[in-house]
C-alpha cells in the first residue's frame, strides 16, 4: 500500500495528567504515515489526487494545540480520527512523542503509536 510519511511535526501544547501539564506548554512531536492509493497522483502529477501536506500539518496543529487531553493516547486518537474524517485515507498511523514527560530518570521520550483504518 502507498503512503505519505510526515516526521517530526513539533508543537507546544498542554497535555498531561498533572495539573502543571495542563497549564504550562511543553513540546509534543508527531509522526504520521497516511495510507492511500497514490498511483493516479503519480501518473498525472496532480495535487488534487493526493493529500496536501500543508493541510495535514494545519489539521494536526489544530488538534495538538487545541483542548487538553490527559493522555497522549487520547491525543493520538483525536489526530487519527480527524485525519480519517478530513482526507480520503485508507488508514493512518500516528505516533505522539512526549519528550518532557514528568518521569524521573534519563530518557529520550515516551510515545504512543496507533494505527486506525477508515
Amino acid at each position: 500500500m502507498d503512503s505519505i510519511i510526515a516526521r517530526g511535526l513539533s508543537f507546544n501544547a498542554c497535555h498531561g495528567v498533572l495539573e502543571g501539564e495542563k497549564t504550562t506548554p511543553q513540546l509534543f512531536q508527531v509522526d504520521l504515515e497516511l495510507f492511500l492509493d497514490l498511483q493516479a497522483a503519480g501518473q498525472q502529477d496532480d495535487l488534487n489526487l493526493t493529500v496536501d501536506y500543508e493541510q495535514v500539518y494545519k489539521l494536526v496543529q489544530n488538534v495538538v494545540e487545541g483542548p487538553s487531553c490527559s493522555l497522549i493516547e487520547a491525543l493520538a486518537e483525536k489526530i487519527a480520527q480527524a485525519l480519517l474524517k478530513r482526507f480520503p485515507l485508507l488508514a493512518v498511523e500516528v505516533i505522539v512523542y512526549k519528550p518532557e514527560a514528568p518521569v524521573e530518570g534519563e530518557f529520550q521520550y515516551f510515545a504512543v503509536k496507533i494505527r486506525r483504518k477508515a
